[in-house]
């Protein structure tokens, strides 16, 4: 009782705190800034470490391996919000989860495990949409924009996001493959696309979907990290490990940052 209590308790509180942080960074200094911290690996952490613990050290390394694949599905699902936002916020949302599911349902049914491959999807998902957004669709980074904060809006932001990821990662724990892909389900994209979109109107939202396209990097090296540190120095050492190697991608791509229109 006391495991699911946690299983729930920790990712909602976790991921209310991301969205909160999310929103409120990129209102106050822009959508580069917020999109690119925002993506620091959070949820994906303690999915793992109660998959680690729940089943063992390999089940989580063999889980980890199809994460940038399926991070590559969420780019998917950030491009297509992006792409469609300023038509329809439905419509940009259909889309996004139509592709979703049929591209996660494509890595549950071949059963993708298979890490280098994961990580070439990744890379030419991560090309094709940030670049087709920056200079094709020419969507633009937002400035920061003036808001007054109240505890309830605050709040409601919160526990927004940390329902839908709490269920996430409470289903997580099926299968390899499942696992892999329920980790990383894009709960938190969602919750911070609905927020900045109902707050900011679409060129916001949009501005902060490319900025998060940049940044989810560092989600796909915390993943690839995790698959080959879990199984040689453990749970604990190989989640600081990689969280530190996350930390410095992060470093590198906020230095970029002045790259993206």
């Amino acid at each position: 009782m006391t495991d699911i209590l946690l299983e729930i308790a920790l990712p909602f509180i976790l991921s209310a705190i991301v969205v909160i942080l999310i929103t409120v960074i990129a209102e106050k200094y822009g959508t580069k800034i917020g999109g690119i911290l925002g993506t620091l690996p959070s949820t994906i952490v303690v999915a793992f470490i109660f998959i680690a613990i729940n089943k063992d050290l390999n089940f989580a390394s063999e889980s980890a391996s199809v994460v940038p694949a399926e991070l590559g599905v969420n780019l998917i699902f950030l491009f297509l919000f992006a792409f469609f936002v300023r038509h329809s916020v439905y419509l940009a949302f259909f889309t996004a989860f139509l592709a979703w599911t049929v591209l996660s349902g494509l890595l549950i049914l071949f059963d993708f495990t298979n890490i280098y491959l994961s990580l070439l999807i990744f890379f030419l998902t991560l090309v094709f949409t940030f670049f087709t957004l920056e200079r094709v669709k020419k969507v633009l980074s937002q400035k920061k924009v003036v808001v007054h904060y109240t505890t309830l809006k605050i709040l409601i932001r919160g526990i927004f996001a940390g329902i839908i990821i709490a269920f996430a990662v409470y289903l997580s724990n099926v299968g390899t493959v499942i696992s892999g892909i329920f980790s990383v389900f894009p709960a938190i994209l969602t919750s911070t696309m609905i927020i900045c979109y109902k707050e900011h109107g679409p060129d916001f939202a949009a501005g902060l979907a490319k900025s998060m396209i940049f940044g989810i990097t560092s989600v796909a090296v915390y993943a690839t990290s995790i698959h080959f540190l879990y199984p040689e120095i453990g749970i604990v050492r190989g989640s600081i490990v990689a969280y530190i190697i996350s930390i410095i991608t992060t470093i590198i791509i906020y230095n970029l940052r002045d790259k993206i229109n």
